[in-house]
């Protein structure tokens, strides 16, 4: 199966803390010459090894790199040290905990969470649980904190459709990682993709990068069934509503892609792993889920036009 390897030379995005980047060495003084300007006596520093960051991981964390692969996608998308990343959805720092020794100090992480508009518009979001909405951007901030050691990027948040006037053009990548359907099922009721396709436009500097991965549904799939609540989109969709924001469609990549994933009109998405709902008393269908392996995946990225 042809997914997620990740053999990402870039990252966008949510596992465990990775090991800090190596630290240039200054050159021993006994073998610069008298001559040689300081500057040039010192060795520059080594960029972030992504690589090595990926092997730092626990093993249930590399057990996802087979349907993540966050080396290609970073390299896909284009995410490399020092920049600015706005991560969509980045939950409890899968991704992020990558990412956070990847861009290093001299770049930001910025945590993006659903618009709280989405979570009063879902009748299913609980008293509680839209309560702690109104702290998110505080409380995540402070759990990110928690993961960065010397080196890693600092970390900012911010909710959707409440972008602060200071990060507007900021940001080098936005990446939407199985963000978007939720945010096109509440469209609706909230204009929850609106807000957060707009915001993603107005964060990024021109001829900044949103890279999109998202689970897709086939063409033929009826569109009332693809609309965001079964956890498929259709690529044609997506790309219109990126287009629609002014962002310019750059390319496709089918390393996500998995062809043994297609649900009926009577699936959802989280049937397959890892949620595998809806098969904990059934064995065979279990392992029938299983073998079939993670959602089949659109790899999507778009630029902010650079005039």
């Amino acid at each position: 199966m042809n997914k997620y390897l990740f053999l990402i030379a870039l990252l966008p995005l949510a596992g465990c803390g990775g090991s800090a980047p190596d630290a240039g060495e200054s050159m021993p003084a006994s073998e610069a010459s008298s001559e040689t300007p300081p500057a040039a006596a010192m060795a520059e520093p080594s960029a972030p090894d992504f690589a090595a960051i990926l092997d730092a991981q626990p093993e249930e964390v590399k057990a996802r790199y087979q349907y993540r692969d966050p080396a290609g996608t970073m390299a896909f998308f284009g995410v490399e040290p020092g920049m600015t990343v706005v991560e969509a959805l980045p939950g409890g720092g899968w991704y992020s905990k990558l990412l956070l020794p990847y861009i290093g100090e001299n770049g930001v992480l910025i945590g993006a969470d659903y618009p709280y508009a989405m979570f009063e518009a879902n009748p299913r979001t609980t008293p509680e649980r839209l309560e702690s909405k109104k702290t998110w951007v505080a409380d995540w901030t402070a759990q990110a904190e928690g993961w960065r050691m010397d080196g890693y990027a600092p970390v900012k948040a911010f909710q959707m459709a409440e972008l602060p006037a200071d990060m507007e053009g900021t940001a080098d990548a936005v990446l939407f990682i199985r963000a978007l359907h939720n945010l096109a099922r509440w469209e609706e009721a909230s204009g929850s993709l609106s807000s957060a396709v707009n915001d993603a436009y107005k964060v990024l500097k021109p001829g900044g990068i949103v890279g999109v991965i998202q689970h897709e549904a086939r063409p033929d799939m009826p569109d009332d069934w693809a609309g965001g609540q079964n956890g498929y989109l259709k690529r044609d969709f997506v790309i219109a509503r990126m287009e629609e924001a002014g962002f310019e469609f750059v390319e496709a990549s089918e390393m996500h892609a998995n062809p043994n994933d297609v649900p009926t009109t009577d699936d959802v998405v989280w049937r397959l792993p890892p949620s595998l709902s809806g098969s904990d008393d059934n064995p065979e269908l279990r392992a029938e889920r299983q073998a079939i392996g993670e959602s089949n995946r659109m790899t999507l990225k778009f630029r902010k036009p650079a005039a």
